[in-house]
């Protein structure tokens, strides 16, 4: 697998805010350490481990943008959203229903769902686009 396109600190911060404008929620950042920390977990697994897909590299966004909490407010929400538009970058898709997404991030956030398990589940809803089918 060729190195994927990772996700930029501030395409994340534009996307929490876009969300909290959206959705609604507190405004800030928490944890600054944490959510860099977040943004490098995935490329970490990239470099380091020898059995690493694009949906388990999503699932390593997901899961720790969502865990450490790293903003005030929509952890859950940047989680997914962080987990989606990488895949996107990569020319994958993921398409889940919305009440899953829900219950899924919710299990993650509450420590009910290993960063494994999020990435079978991950797995599942997601496919390779167009361009990365060629």
């Amino acid at each position: 697998m060729s190195e994927p396109k990772w996700l930029q600190r501030r395409w994340v911060d534009a996307i929490h805010y876009q969300q909290l404008q959206r959705f609604g929620g507190l405004f800030g950042v928490r944890d600054a350490g944490a959510i860099d920390a977040a943004l490098a977990r995935p490329r970490n697994r990239w470099e380091y481990n020898d059995d690493v897909d694009l949906p388990g590299l999503a699932a390593a966004y997901g899961f720790a943008l969502t865990r450490t909490h790293g903003y005030v407010d929509g952890n859950k929400r940047i989680g997914f959203m962080a987990m989606a538009i990488f895949l996107d970058l990569n020319d994958w898709r993921l398409s889940a229903p919305e009440p899953e997404v829900v219950q899924v991030m919710v299990a993650v956030a509450a420590g009910e769902m290993t960063e494994a398990e999020l990435a079978e589940w991950v797995r599942r809803y997601s496919e390779p686009g167009p361009a990365s089918a060629s």
